[in-house]
Formats: C-alpha cells, sequence, structure tokens
C-alpha cells in the first residue's frame, strides 16, 4: 500500500517535469534579452552575439558536422511515430562496446535485482518496488548516500565551504545565453556547467564559450531522460557519448554529471562511476524550470521566492558550515534572466559564489591534466582562471592548451579509462556543407569571448 501510494505521487511529480525533457529543451532557446551589439552580417557570428533573431540560426561549424555520423541522432526519437527516445551504443562501435561489457558483467552481479522504474518521459505509475528503498533511488525518497556494501560513494548535495553558493546550471548550452555568459564574465563570476551532449552537437561554438570563459563543465546526458528507466546499455551510452562529444569539441573529458530531474539509483550510480563521473545532485531547488510548464502552475513570483528562501537560510544559520548545490538552468528566457535578477542578493548574503570544482578544491575537474581548476583560497583571492597548470589572475590572459580533469568531487571516486567510439548514421542539422578538414579548437580556461569571436571570425573565413 505505502509503496502504491508513493507511486502515484511520484507518478504525478514526473508528469509535471516532462516540459523539461527531450526536444522541449531545445525549443524552450528562446532568447534572453534586448539586443545590446549590432546584429551579424552572418549566422556563424551568431553564436558571440545576443540578438536573440541571430544566437539561435542554425550555422555550419566543420568540426561538429564530421562527428555526427560517430554519434546517436541529436535528440533521439522514433521516425515513424514521433515518440522520444534515448541514445544508445551505436551498432559498429566497438570501442564503446568493449568498455560497456566489462561494466555490464558486474553491474549485473552487484546489482541483480535494480531493474528499471518506469518509463524514460518518468512514468512511474504501476512500478512495483520495496518501499525500503533497496536501490538508493532518488526519485523515490531523495536517496543520495548507498549503503556502504555497495562501494558507491555519496552523491554531491551540497559544498564543503561554508556561506558558499556552489553555482551551476544544468540544460545547456543554449543557444541564446550570451546575454547570461556576458553577465557572469562582467563579475568574474565562473559556474559549473551540465551540458547536454545533443545541445553540444547542435550548438558547438555556444558550448565552446563556456571552457574559454573558464566554466567547468559536467555531463548532464545526452538527451535528458529519466535515467533509471533506461536499459545498462542505454544509460552507459546516454553518458558515454555525452562526454565523448564534449571531450571531441572542446577538448575536455568531464568526471562529473547531473541525473536530469535527479533520477539516479545504485545501478545508475555504478554505470556512471565506471566512467569516472560523479554524481551530483541538489540540496534546494530554485524551480526556476517550472515556471511557463501549464500543468506546474509556477509563477515568476514564486521562483523569486524559492531564491529568496535559499538566501534566507544564511541569516538563520544553516550554512554555517556548508553551502548549498542549487539546482538552476540555462534553459529559457525566464531562468537566465531571473537568475541575473537575483544574483546581487545572492552575492549580499554569501561569503563566496562558486563552481562546485572550485568549492571542492578539485584542482584537477577533467581526466587531462593541462588545464587546472584553482583551489578555493586561490579563487576566492581573485585567481579565477589557471591555465596550463600556470596560475594566473583574473585580470590577465591565459594560453590556450587541451584541458583536463583528474580527481573526482569526494577525491576518491576511480572509474575506467575513455575512449573513442566510431561508427553508425546520423543527421544533424550541422552537417549541411562539406569542406576541407578544419583542426578542432583546442580550449583552455579564460580565454574570454574576444577570443571565441576571433575562432568564429576566422573559421567563416576559411
Amino acid at each position: 500500500m505505502l509503496a502504491a501510494l508513493a507511486l502515484s505521487l511520484l507518478a504525478t511529480e514526473a508528469h509535471a517535469h516532462a516540459g523539461c525533457g527531450g526536444h522541449e529543451i531545445g525549443r524552450r532557446n528562446l532568447g534572453l534579452m534586448n539586443p545590446r551589439q549590432a546584429a551579424p552580417t552572418n549566422v556563424a557570428s551568431g553564436a558571440v552575439s545576443i540578438d536573440p533573431a541571430f544566437e539561435c540560426t542554425d550555422y555550419y561549424y566543420e568540426p561538429a558536422s564530421k562527428l555526427v555520423p560517430l554519434y546517436p541522432p541529436v535528440w533521439p526519437e522514433n521516425n515513424v511515430t514521433g515518440a522520444q527516445e534515448c541514445a544508445d551504443i551505436l551498432p559498429n562501435d566497438t570501442e564503446a562496446m568493449a568498455l560497456f561489457q566489462p561494466i555490464n558483467a558486474t553491474l549485473n552481479a552487484k546489482f541483480p535485482n535494480d531493474r528499471p522504474h518506469g518509463t524514460l518521459l518518468g512514468d512511474f505509475a504501476g512500478v512495483q518496488y520495496n518501499y525500503t528503498d533497496p536501490d538508493c533511488w532518488w526519485s523515490w525518497a531523495k536517496c543520495d548516500t548507498p549503503k556502504a556494501d555497495t562501494g558507491l560513494q555519496p552523491d554531491i548535495t551540497t559544498v564543503p565551504t561554508p556561506e558558499t553558493w556552489g553555482l551551476g546550471f544544468d540544460d545547456g548550452p543554449n543557444c541564446s545565453h550570451n546575454a547570461l555568459y556576458d553577465y557572469l564574465q562582467e563579475n568574474n563570476q565562473r559556474a559549473t556547467m551540465f551540458y547536454i551532449g545533443s545541445n553540444v552537437l547542435d550548438w558547438p561554438l555556444q558550448a565552446l564559450r563556456a571552457t574559454t570563459d573558464g566554466h567547468q563543465i559536467c555531463v548532464h546526458t545526452w538527451s535528458h531522460k529519466y535515467m533509471t528507466a533506461l536499459t545498462n546499455s542505454q544509460a552507459f551510452a546516454e553518458l558515454y557519448y555525452a562526454r565523448k562529444v564534449i571531450k571531441d569539441l572542446l577538448g575536455v573529458t568531464p568526471q562529473c554529471w547531473r541525473p536530469p530531474y535527479g533520477d539516479v539509483d545504485n545501478r545508475i550510480r555504478y554505470i556512471a562511476s565506471q566512467l569516472n563521473l560523479t554524481t551530483i545532485v541538489w540540496s534546494d531547488d530554485s524551480q526556476d524550470w517550472r515556471e511557463g510548464v501549464p500543468a506546474d502552475n509556477v509563477t515568476a513570483a514564486d521562483v523569486t521566492l524559492n531564491y529568496q528562501a535559499v538566501v534566507d537560510k544564511v541569516s538563520n544559520g544553516t550554512y554555517i558550515n556548508h553551502g548549498p548545490v542549487v539546482l538552476t538552468h540555462e534553459l529559457t528566457n525566464f531562468t537566465m534572466s531571473e537568475f541575473i535578477s537575483q544574483y546581487p542578493s545572492i552575492k549580499n548574503a554569501f561569503k563566496h559564489v562558486a563552481p562546485l570544482c572550485v568549492a571542492y578544491n578539485i584542482t584537477h575537474p577533467y581526466v587531462e591534466t593541462d588545464i587546472v581548476c584553482p583551489s578555493f583560497s586561490q579563487y576566492i583571492s581573485g585567481t579565477i582562471n589557471i591555465s596550463s597548470s600556470t596560475p594566473m589572475d583574473s585580470s590577465s590572459s591565459s594560453s590556450s592548451g587541451t584541458t583536463s580533469m583528474s580527481g573526482s568531487m569526494t577525491g576518491s571516486m576511480t572509474g575506467s579509462a575513455t575512449s573513442s567510439g566510431t561508427s553508425a548514421s546520423a543527421t544533424s542539422k550541422s552537417d549541411t556543407k562539406t569542406g576541407s578538414a578544419t583542426p578542432a579548437m583546442k580550449s583552455s580556461f579564460g580565454l574570454g569571448a574576444s577570443l571565441l569571436g576571433a575562432m568564429v571570425a576566422g573559421l567563416l573565413l576559411a
């Protein structure tokens, strides 16, 4: 009875979440605010514009176009019914399959009773589940600490630095995020960006801006589905290909991820751990993603109050020994502009606002080791950009280099090595033109939007 009741409530909540998943994320990239510069003269330069008429105009970028056949379709869907689907290991991707097979064998031995729950859009109606929560299923009872005998690390839910707002944005890259990123840059503010693989392949230059501006990149799966609903191979593929496209286009291999909707259990945690991905959820939800979703009836005023509730916890002593990880989004006009409006009060209340690698002193946040995240002490002293293992003040320019992140949020998670995949066919709006090969751009913390603009200009002249 308890199980049936709880799952009926879960099903109601999941229905409310549906507007945040699948194609809706791409379709809600609606532009942020009025343009502050002249309109670009070409579509590709829209990637560095803040004119909504140009930011979200399709453009050709050869490094991304060449990758399309090696990846699942962006925002996968059934060709006949149009129903949303998820990624799976491509038929000819022998490297991905070789990595998956031993993970799968161990997974089935360690967690034989942990099976998929519900549907990939979050319908849990009719799911039969043990109310004691043996799988530490976050969507069931917000479980974030697996039992010790599983060998799994707890999820990241807060930051250890007192009165510090752990800043991150989900669902990027948004094609119209330049005004938000400009605002972060103007305030010397860095964040952790949880990027969706389909969006990275759709909007590669927008994704590049995050690394050139010095933000930390984490994985937010390939197509933003409820992960516990997926088979082992599908869950692996959602993480593997999202991580891989970030590496292929941005030059960094993330070691962190956030499950869409927080939907994770021990089976999914294990797959993530074997890809060296630390699981990050949150302690506080701004609910910004729900504004404008008819079924949710959440207003802009409600979201403002949610932000204020987190701010108020500083004065009541909640964050005297730690800080919150707050769920906010790079999803719509509203979510981005709302953060901008709330940032002054956040800065006034909290001692520090920092990306998660900074708050956890993860100086090597990527598998590669030549780009380093500032330590917490460096960051609060004004050293916000570190490149090629060389400390630099925020006022200095940094040199380019391939990036890296080795280490986990907990400092103890280990995983298997990365591998590149080959295979099958897919189509994308990026694949519209042929031309000579262009070397993949290398990224580094803190190159800045001006350099990205120069890169775009060079691409267009090539």
